[in-house]
């Protein structure tokens, strides 16, 4: 999911490489004109006046095949005239295509909706890229919202992850072009690239009016999205980092080796999870629920629901929590809701994003693809947790270093230095063990010794100064630091042990 403000099919419609093709539809009505431009505006009617099945989906929606019905609207009949006079009139040739692309994204954007899109040829091909086993980026999830791209969550073990990109943080610029009230396909489109080659965002964190200089280098985005791991006490740990197509699958692979293992109670980690497939959602969710029980509810716009039960089939017999943070996104707290609503499951961590809307995704004839929001979902009591999210039962904040921005290593810090990202620094030295001083962003004689200390330690050239492959390896330190210690993760675990009465420390 790079920068994946993306869509995915839903069960029943997967995407294939042979997908359907229409018939060319004559158009006809007695209010459209046989002209070759006017012809072309008419596909802009076609595309509107569009009916099918629809197929529920969260952060990615269903790809259909759009089908089309001969159009009776009159008021697109200014739309007609404003093309033809530009067409007959403008003081050079127009491009045909460029404006039919621009008269699609204008209704979009009207909607207001940030999670309605419309992605062109170019945009829609590298949007069916990154539904692949892999595609090369630098693995964020972002959306558009009032006008400023904003990342929902960074992939794990990427390189946007890597790099200390944060869930919320506001990218101003890419390579030093503004990317203020540009779509999130369009922002996308300057953001991904070919793995090895770099990208140079500029972030904007929190209610700072500063902007933190970030350089990553793209590499390939795996789309593996579970990971396990057995803890003391017979505590299995199983991360889900995005609910695709396959994830499913995996996490029954997962609790098999965990089981192996003795798995006496699972901690299920959807932190940093931007979301994915509802299929995917409700399937995971059925392992923890009882059969019948409701997952979720979606509402159509008349205010009609339809609740969405559990599953039956394999169900996991052992306690179980739930970690979510601002990271986690769509199926994540659609997840989180059933469990906690329907399963009396504990969650553990911080308040989720809040993101309640499901979208579809409909692939034109051109290859072009029009994404739209077409319901509500709410938890099994019918709750709309949307821009609101979902709160943990059990609250834990993570530690204050683990938000410090990122370093830039192409800068020198050295004794005399006097800035934020000196600050940032001194309080990455302090968590990882070292002792600058006062913590105040001066660099002085106490700051020196410690990156000297830090350096020789890490066998690195002891000059004192903090820039390059130094400020990597504090940066590394620092994220290992983090993940050794993840304050809610051993919450999480520590509940599991008192629930099955485990003072293990194997």
């Amino acid at each position: 999911m790079d920068e994946q403000n993306k869509m995915e099919p839903e069960k029943n419609d997967q995407p294939t490489d042979d997908q359907q093709k229409q018939e060319d539809i004559k158009p006809a009505g007695k209010y459209i004109r046989i002209k070759p431009f006017g012809l072309i505006m008419m596909v802009i009617v076609l595309i509107l006046c569009t009916s099918g099945l629809t197929i529920f989906a969260l952060t990615f929606g269903e790809k259909k095949v759009v089908e089309v019905r001969t159009p009776t609207h009159t008021e697109f009949q200014k739309l007609f005239n404003a093309f033809d006079e530009l067409k007959a009139n403008y003081y050079k040739d127009i491009d045909t295509d460029e404006a039919v692309n621009g008269a699609i994204k204008g209704m979009i954007e009207a909607l207001g909706d940030p999670y309605s899109d419309y992605m062109n040829v170019e945009e829609a091909s590298k949007f069916n890229e990154s539904i692949s086993s892999s595609f090369q980026g630098i693995g964020a999830e972002i959306q558009e919202q009032s006008g400023n791209i904003v990342v929902v969550s960074p992939i794990k073990n990427s390189p946007a992850e890597k790099a200390g990109i944060l869930p919320n943080d506001m990218i101003a610029t890419v390579d030093g072009k503004s990317i203020a009230g540009m779509s999130s396909s369009e922002a996308i489109k300057l953001i991904r690239g070919e793995k090895g080659t770099s990208v140079t965002l500029e972030i904007v964190r929190g209610d700072s009016d500063k902007k933190i200089k970030v350089k990553i280098v793209r590499d390939d985005i795996p789309v593996e999205t579970v990971y396990s791991a057995m803890l003391s006490g017979k505590v299995a740990h199983i991360s889900i980092t995005s609910f695709s197509k396959n994830t499913y699958e995996e996490l029954l692979t997962a609790l098999d080796e965990m089981e192996g293992k003795g798995m006496k109670a699972l901690v299920v980690d959807v932190r940093q999870n931007p979301g994915g497939l509802l299929d995917s959602a409700v399937n995971i969710a059925s392992l923890f629920i009882k059969t019948g029980e409701p997952v979720m509810q979606i509402e159509d716009k008349t205010g009609k629901k339809q609740v969405i039960e559990a599953q039956g089939g394999r169900k996991v017999d052992v306690p179980v929590t739930l970690l979510i943070d601002g990271g986690s996104a769509s199926a994540s707290e659609i997840l989180a809701g059933a469990l906690s609503e329907s399963a009396a499951i504990q969650l553990v961590g911080e308040k989720s994003f809040g993101k309640g809307t499901v979208q579809t995704a409909s692939d034109l004839t051109d290859g072009s693809n029009l994404k739209f929001t077409t319901a509500k979902w709410l938890t099994p009591e019918g709750n709309w947790i949307h821009e609101k999210g979902i709160k943990p039962t059990v609250s834990v904040d993570y530690p204050s270093y683990a938000s410090l921005p990122y370093l830039d290593p192409e800068k020198a810090m050295k004794e005399g230095s006097l800035s934020d990202q000196v600050k940032a620094a001194e309080e990455m030295l302090k968590a990882v063990g070292y002792s600058p001083g006062k913590v105040e962003g001066l660099f002085d004689k106490k700051t020196k010794a410690a990156v000297i200390a830090f350096q020789k330690d890490h066998k690195l050239k002891e000059t004192g100064v903090l820039k390059g492959e130094t400020t990597f390896a504090l940066m590394k330190e620092l994220r290992q630091k983090i993940q050794k210690d993840d304050p809610q993760l051993l919450k999480a675990q520590k509940l599991m042990k008192k629930e099955i009465g485990s003072d293990s420390k194997e």
